[in-house]
């Protein structure tokens, strides 16, 4: 079944932080290339990490590719071939966890945004210096490495700025591959400053687009923003916060309390959410309370 099929039937899980996964599994991810480098040092690392999410419910496992670039991997000597393999690879090993478990997944190719490659902490700030066409131009060879590896959909995460966005929906038309679009927010604006209505609307007519929501936020900043997607766009909504904590880019560490956003999730279905799940710092355990939640009835009238 293709996921925009499922979609329309009811509510599906996705999986939590990757990185969060890794590291407790005893892998460094200080680098620059983050879980991306374990693409070529640790790939069993990244299957069983996939594996656990989906043993914990999930039904959507977001591939290690969220700082995989052509530019990333070429700082560290990675030629363009080499880097078109791991991208390839990061499918694969998302398709392969999921394999023999008797029940229907789906594999997401993360696309993360320009700033991610910085590894400055620009991905939670935006406002690049850089124009629309020159940020498509950035993004397209990556979109068109991982379209070829075919994933279910490409997962055009954590994008910080409305300009980025449009970038991104450019580069994604005609490659045979749906999408969905997902922010990260402060509040009822992208973190570049943008209304949200007017980011989410970018995405309302764009026909790859299979659903619009919000990531790697504050739980607490996903109920208006759940809503706002949904009588924006008309489309099924992706929502999957991080654990309320806030990333220090320079200390390169998490800071503050994390919540729980389990309690938010049947209200988040209830105004049109259909993928649901985490994002950093958001664990196994966590994925199994958000694909409890979504397998009781949902919302009545």
């Amino acid at each position: 079944m293709r996921l925009a099929d499922a979609l329309a039937q009811r509510p599906v899980v996705l999986d939590g932080g990757l990185s969060n996964q890794l590291e407790a599994a005893g892998h460094d991810l200080s680098d620059a290339l983050w879980s991306a480098r374990l693409l070529a040092d640790a790939p069993e690392a990244v299957e069983a990490a996939h594996r656990a999410y989906y043993e914990a419910g999930a039904e959507v496992a977001i591939t290690a590719s969220y700082q995989a670039t052509y530019e990333g991997f070429a700082r560290h000597g990675i030629d363009a071939g080499r880097t078109r393999e791991l991208l390839c690879r990061s499918v694969e090993l998302a398709r392969r966890a999921g394999a023999g478990l008797g029940r229907e997944v789906w594999v997401a190719a993360s696309v993360g945004p320009y700033g991610a490659m910085l590894a400055d902490g620009s991905e939670y700030r935006g406002r690049y210096g850089l124009s629309v066409d020159a940020l498509e131009r950035f993004h397209r060879p990556r979109l068109e490495t991982l379209a070829e590896a075919g994933p279910d959909v490409l997962a055009l995460e954590t994008v910080p700025d409305a300009d980025e966005a449009r970038a991104l929906l450019r580069a994604v038309r005609g490659l045979g591959v749906p999408a969905w679009l997902s922010y990260s927010v402060a509040g009822t604006h992208t973190r570049a400053g943008q209304p949200l209505d007017e980011a989410f609307a970018l995405a309302a007519d764009v026909d790859e687009v299979i659903a619009v929501g919000v990531n790697c936020c504050d739980p607490r900043d996903a109920d208006a923003a759940v809503a706002l997607a949904a009588r924006v766009t008309g489309k099924p909504v992706v929502v999957y916060p991080n654990s309320g904590e806030r990333w220090d880019a320079e200390a390169r560490a998490w800071r503050g309390p994390a919540r729980s956003a389990a309690g938010q999730v049947a209200g988040w279905r209830s105004a049109g959410a259909r993928l649901v799940g985490g994002c950093c710092r958001v664990g196994p355990a966590a994925i199994a309370e958000v694909a409890g939640e979504l397998a009781g009835p949902g919302p009545k009238g």
